[in-house]
């Protein structure tokens, strides 16, 4: 049985010169035909070295089906691939961030767009047709400051459909569990979306590693709640460019074992963290110095 996005595959994960120009056309044209002049939710793609991903993300927004008046946008994290030149030829308009982090590059998406609703894209992430309607259901509620959905993963040769079904149920289910104390440690970047007049009065945090978005929301929970939406059409889906395992089933131990670790913590609310050691820019910074 195909998959909605089985046609976006045939050139992910390839090197630029190998896609198509009717490709490279068909998504010029219909960006174009989605932007707007006055947009009210911004579809901040961001990327870095993404040249593999990046046309094969684009070409998905291109086909989407959207009720509001939108912008895509992009930032290229200072990419040294092709990253730039996709985003030349897709028309769309596009800014460079110097500085690297996700952290900088949503910042800098939040700082250039218009809409009142910011949609985090991922790169090397697709997104289906009705993703964006689906989602501003939720966001549009008026208790509502933040929203984020599920994700899947493409199946291979090392990740079956029937296997991958089994680790998301599990995931999902825990994501779940963990939202009615914990919501914002169950939001996922790729799949994220928020009032951006709440965001930039709390703005990016970039002195972390990992973790900007789900500390975004946590900062806007004193806006409104952080909603979930578990529609399988709001479903993005996503390469394995965030895990090391080579397997479904490492996949579910690694993560099992990281999520047991102080699991105690899903049955109390929390709103401060503090960040380990490993997390924090400045200390990365200060390892590589003391490599050199």
């Amino acid at each position: 049985m195909a998959s909605w996005y089985d046609k976006y595959l045939t050139i992910y994960g390839k090197p630029f010169s190998e896609v198509p120009q009717s490709i490279i056309d068909e998504t010029r044209e219909g960006l174009a035909r989605l932007q707007s002049d006055d947009p009210l939710v911004s579809i901040v793609v961001i990327a870095y070295n993404e040249e593999t991903h990046l046309q094969a993300c684009l070409w998905a927004l291109s086909h989407i089906q959207c009720s509001y008046p939108v912008e895509i946008i992009g930032v290229n994290n200072d990419s040294k691939d092709r990253t730039e030149e996709i985003y030349q030829k897709s028309g769309i308009p596009y800014f460079t961030e110097y500085q690297h982090s996700c952290g900088y590059a949503r910042r800098c998406g939040l700082q250039n767009c218009r809409g009142k609703y910011y949609f985090d894209i991922d790169s090397d992430t697709l997104y289906p047709p009705q993703y964006f309607d689906i989602m501003m259901k939720e966001l549009t509620k008026p208790d509502v400051s933040c929203v984020s959905s599920l994700w899947s993963y493409f199946p291979d040769e090392q990740h079956s459909k029937l296997q991958l079904r089994i680790f998301e149920m599990c995931r999902d289910i825990f994501l779940y569990i963990q939202h009615f104390k914990r919501p914002e440690l169950s939001v996922r970047g790729l799949v994220f979306a928020y009032n951006a007049d709440y965001g930039r009065k709390e703005e990016y945090r970039v002195d972390i590693i990992r973790g900007e978005d789900g500390s975004m929301a946590l900062s806007l929970k004193k806006y409104g709640r952080i909603a979930f939406v578990r529609n399988r059409k709001a479903r993005a889906v996503t390469g394995y460019g965030t895990s090391d395992q080579p397997s479904v089933w490492k996949m579910l131990i690694h993560h099992a074992k990281i999520q047991l670790k102080g699991i105690t913590r899903i049955f109390y609310k929390k709103d401060h963290y503090e960040d380990s050691d490993d997390n924090l820019v400045a200390n990365k910074q200060k390892k590589k110095d003391n490599q050199a």
